[in-house]
């Protein structure tokens, strides 16, 4: 299965241990196409379904995905854990995720 940046897969999570996101719900790949192609692990942001509205959430309203993209909770997985591909993220959204890890982990 090819994952690519931006798109939205389904993943399990468990097990998780503590306040960590769980279960199994659809994720954002975070990680570059060239860590993607390469390795066994990508990196991923889970996406909930409920949420208050903090700057490290970004609200996603793309069928069959309603919620928010949670890059607080940003996590390196192994692609068996990878069930699913629903699709590519619209460029609006992409440019807010862009936007809010810039903030979060750069600036």
């Amino acid at each position: 299965m090819e994952i690519k940046q931006y798109q939205i897969i389904l993943v399990n999570l468990d097990p998780t241990i503590g306040h960590e996101i769980k279960k199994t719900r659809p994720c954002l790949v975070i990680s570059p196409d060239e860590i993607n192609r390469n390795l066994a692990t990508i990196v991923i942001a889970p996406i909930t379904s409920s949420s208050k509205p903090y700057p490290t959430r970004i609200e996603i309203q793309q069928s069959p995905t309603k919620g928010w993209i949670v890059l607080d909770q940003i996590r390196t997985i192994d692609k068996r854990r990878v069930l699913q591909k629903f699709g590519d993220l619209k460029a609006p959204i992409i440019r807010k995720v862009k936007m809010a890890l810039k903030e979060t982990y750069v600036d």
